[in-house]
């Protein structure tokens, strides 16, 4: 894992001064979060700087945060002492990571679009396991639109999430939102601009 050069470029991407996505938590997280109860566990995997998970533990959540890169899971710890709040942050590379199994009440997975259609195919696998009964499944990625628009995410379509790839990836749990939509964010200089994205809001149904 220490070779791997897909790790190594994000490493670089995260020793940057400042964060690349912000500390700011994410827009339709936090627009979401009427669904939270402090007390839940929450898993946030490929959580780069820690932004969100942070805002989780700043909400209550008893937080479980995954990255493969250790200068991202680093700036995640000081993210979380900055705010006085505890994380558990791991440095794991989420293909080879023993996932826990129907041990968290929400799973939040936000532009986590760095894996090619089979392992995506594995993670979404992994993240539906992951969750308990009735568990709050809530992912944010952008639409094969986005890459007219430049202004974040993979430039390779097939990494991009699609409204029918969601609902067959998804399709044993109960969908409560699906949107896809233009939308201006601003998440540090990642994310920054009109964006093609797409929401996910979903339960595990026993």
């Amino acid at each position: 894992m220490n070779g791997d050069p897909h790790r190594l470029r994000w490493d670089a991407r995260f020793a940057a001064e400042g964060y690349v996505f912000g500390t700011e938590p994410n827009a339709f997280l936090v627009s979401e979060a009427d669904r939270l109860r402090p007390g839940w566990k929450a898993l946030v995997p490929a959580d780069g700087e820690g932004r969100n998970g942070v805002w989780l533990a700043r909400q209550g959540l008893d937080v479980t945060s995954v990255d493969f890169s250790p200068q991202g899971v680093a700036k995640a710890r000081r993210l979380a002492e900055r705010h006085g709040v505890t994380i558990r942050a791991i440095i794991a590379d989420l293909n080879r990571w023993t996932w826990p199994e129907a041990a968290f009440e929400v799973v939040v997975g936000v532009f986590m679009q760095v894996f090619a259609p089979p392992e995506r195919a594995q993670i979404f696998a992994r993240m539906r396991r992951a969750l308990k009964p009735d568990g709050l499944l809530l992912l944010q990625g952008y639409r094969p639109e986005q890459i007219a628009y430049g202004t974040g995410g993979p430039s390779t379509p097939e990494n991009l999430y699609t409204e029918q790839l969601l609902r067959a990836a998804f399709r044993d749990f109960f969908i409560v939102t699906l949107h896809s939509h233009d939308s201006v964010i601003h998440e540090g200089s990642g994310h920054d601009g009109i964006s093609a994205l797409i929401d996910l809001v979903a339960v595990r149904r026993d």
